[in-house]
């Protein structure tokens, strides 16, 4: 049987976050799990299964949070997101809510092995120099860079005053592009402006994957 066409986020599903965001309790989502999975889960399920062509196959994050170790104990998440992985280690990843449609990409969270080849790389300046023109080039079409849990002070082993000292303190690398909602989330124009943003990151993506690429550590012990 193929798969359902994307035909948009209707109204419904702002709506359904709007009121998850008022009252995210356990008893309103058991009222209310048969709109999140008609207005938002099955139109995500439709648009991982547009992507993926390009991009590969996506997975969607479930529902539920994790409280464990979070002061905030909202048992449930106010978006829908979705994730894939390209040859390089870069991340294709997108969410709906009720305040914006996000499409990002790029090396999320390194791993130690990968930071430590990325400043080295970002460090080095013919490299470094490659790096600041791949985010120039990305953030001319639009896009915003950022770091994740950046360092407030330069890495052990480099200079504060390092020309490049913007990218050393950085953790991780993404490029990512939202929309606030417009009539146009209720359309298939959806899979275009998510699958732009992500081509727009190319390149970033591209010196992440030819400098850093992906980790060569073993995966943590589940336990």
């Amino acid at each position: 049987m193929p798969e359902p066409r994307f035909r948009g986020f209707p109204p419904q599903a702002i709506e359904f976050y709007e009121r998850l965001a008022a009252d995210n309790t356990r008893a309103f989502w058991q009222a209310h799990r048969s709109e999140y999975d008609e207005y938002v889960r099955a139109p995500m399920e439709a648009l991982a299964a547009q992507l993926s062509g390009e991009f590969g196959p996506m997975h969607l994050f479930r529902p539920h949070r994790d409280v464990r170790f979070s002061k905030d104990k909202s048992p449930y998440k106010v978006h829908q997101g979705g994730v894939t992985e390209g040859e390089g280690g870069e991340v294709y990843y997108c969410h709906v809510s009720a305040d914006e449609l996000l499409a990002a990409s790029g090396y999320y969270m390194m791993a130690s092995d990968q930071l430590e080849r990325f400043r080295a790389a970002a460090a080095d300046d013919d490299s470094g120099s490659l790096l600041a023109e791949a985010v120039a080039i990305t953030a001319a079409s639009g896009l915003s860079i950022s770091g994740r849990d950046e360092l407030k002070t330069a890495p052990r082993g480099y200079a504060k005053d390092h020309p490049r000292i913007r990218f050393l303190r950085m953790k991780g690398l993404t490029a990512s592009r939202s929309w606030p909602p417009r009539r146009w989330w209720n359309s298939a124009e959806v899979v275009e402006r998510i699958a732009g943003a992500w081509r727009e990151a190319r390149p970033v993506n591209d010196w992440l994957g030819r400098y850093v690429g992906p980790s060569e550590l073993p995966p943590p012990d589940p336990r």
